[in-house]
């Protein structure tokens, strides 16, 4: 299984400010504790494409832009 990198970091605070670099990543960070305040649809929605990207169903590129509309829902997302 690939972790799915992408191409470019998404770097988001969480805490203090955190590059995520994969789908493997961002599926840790979606699943984590730390993730502020409920977990909105798009939260659900990119664990979901994420998890399809590291099972080959999906690409790096449709996860990285799922856990971006996820961190902007969170208000977390600091660079794309």
């Amino acid at each position: 299984m690939s972790d799915k990198r992408f191409i470019k970091p998404v770097t988001i605070r969480l805490g203090t400010n955190r590059s995520v670099t994969s789908a493997r990543e961002a599926v840790d960070v979606l699943m984590s504790v730390h993730w502020p305040g409920e977990r909105g649809p798009k939260h659900h929605e990119a664990r979901d494409t994420c998890l399809k990207a590291l099972d080959g169903y999906r690409s790096a590129a449709e996860a990285r832009h799922a856990f971006i509309e996820a961190a902007k829902e969170a208000g977390i997302l600091i660079d794309q």
